[in-house]
């Protein structure tokens, strides 16, 4: 399975994705979908927050017909699970509250199953309901710089 979004691997997130700019979700697209794909679980996270990792946008139960994703959209069908402030939606990059380089990483999971959670869950419960139910995944990772 493959994603393609607004970034390449290992390149800059553009303006637009992070609070400098609008502040929407990127767009995305998949290639090369199992077939027993039942949904797929999407995680866009800071690997350089500190200890933990900082989850800027969670979603799940994304129909497993999903091709392609708008910027600024959730897939139509899916659920947005709750951010590390404990906010639905899309938080993006935020470089004026670091220094450095941080890497946020995107990754889609693809699944045999629909999650039965609510809407208010939290990244672990959603890793957690979806333990040995993953077929494949794909990710990609961008980075962002303090200016």
């Amino acid at each position: 399975m493959k994603i393609n979004t607004a970034f390449e691997q290992d390149q800059e997130i553009p303006v637009i994705y992070t609070c400098l700019g609008r502040n929407i979700s990127p767009p995305f697209t998949l290639n090369d979908v199992p077939d027993e794909t039942k949904s797929f679980v999407l995680v866009f996270e800071d690997l350089d927050a500190g200890p933990d990792l900082w989850t800027h946008w969670l979603v799940f139960n994304i129909p497993a017909y999903t091709v392609s994703v708008e910027e600024g959209h959730i897939p139509y069908g899916a659920t947005e699970g709750l951010a590390n402030n404990h906010t639905f939606g899309y938080e993006g990059p935020c470089p004026r509250y670091f220094k450095g380089i941080h890497h946020y990483r995107l990754c889609l999971f693809a699944i045999d199953q629909l999650l039965n959670l609510p809407a208010a869950s939290e990244k672990e419960d959603v890793m957690r309901a979806m333990d040995s139910h993953v077929i494949d995944k794909a990710l990609i990772t961008g980075i962002c710089t303090s200016r």
